[in-house]
């Protein structure tokens, strides 16, 4: 099948599937995209149709289409990278489509189990991806350190790259943010002194507080303190 009728294959599929409560619903959470291109397919229901459509030959076409013309076009791509057994593959095929990603949805929900398998190799890779010019990409370096690096594979170092990481865009800004306040409930003593010595720009130093008061990993004591480092 040539790529053309790949496209059309998927988009017909993923219309069957199309909930439009659901799209009305989730173009509320994207501001940052155009409600004509979110056809309102579940979650669940795409997850399923990645594992299916993974197994066919047609999938490696699907993903050679960039870019996409539809949300869930892209959040099928993400998922089928998710797919992926080998570490090489997974991490070549993350550099082609991060830089078409367009929304914070699709960028947080790729999660390779196999990058979790190769913890030194990726954090070179992550290097790299924090020192994009590209808003998703640099989003998507910050999520990695945060969901594969603070927990046995720490290094004080990590928080030192996400500080360094200088960006006005609101969607790096607020990964930043979120990953400072999960590091505060997780490497509490390592995280706090830059709270502490502000080492974040003003909102991003402000929301870090924010969300990691609103977790119940902290304790009172820690919440109290915390509140007091807030910058007005």
């Amino acid at each position: 099948m040539n790529k053309n009728k790949v496209i059309e294959a998927v988009q017909e599929r993923l219309f069957e599937m199309q909930d439009i409560e659901y799209r009305d619903f989730h173009a509320k959470l994207m501001p940052t995209i155009n409600k004509d291109v979110i056809i309102g397919v579940r979650t669940p229901a795409l997850r399923k149709f990645a594992r299916e459509y993974g197994k066919t030959a047609d999938a490696k076409i699907f993903m050679t289409a960039l870019p996409h013309t539809y949300y869930e076009e892209n959040n099928l791509h993400g998922f089928l990278i998710e797919g992926m057994k080998e570490y090489s593959q997974c991490v070549d095929a993350l550099d082609q489509f991060l830089p078409y990603v367009d929304n914070w949805a699709t960028c947080d929900l790729m999660a390779p189990k196999i990058l979790k398998k190769h913890l030194p190799e990726l954090e070179l890779k992550i290097d790299e991806w924090l020192a994009s010019d590209h808003t998703y990409t640099i989003r998507y370096g910050i999520g990695m350190l945060m969901r594969f690096y603070l927990d046995e594979a720490f290094k004080p170092e990590y928080l030192n790259k996400v500080a360094g990481v200088k960006s006005e865009e609101y969607y790096v800004r607020m990964m930043t943010a979120w990953y400072f306040a999960t590091a505060l409930t997780k490497q509490y003593q390592a995280a706090l002194p830059y709270i502490e010595k502000v080492r974040l720009e003003k909102w991003t130093h402000n929301k870090a507080i924010q969300k990691a008061i609103e977790s119940y990993r902290i304790t009172d004591e820690q919440k109290k303190y915390l509140r007091t480092l807030k910058v007005k």
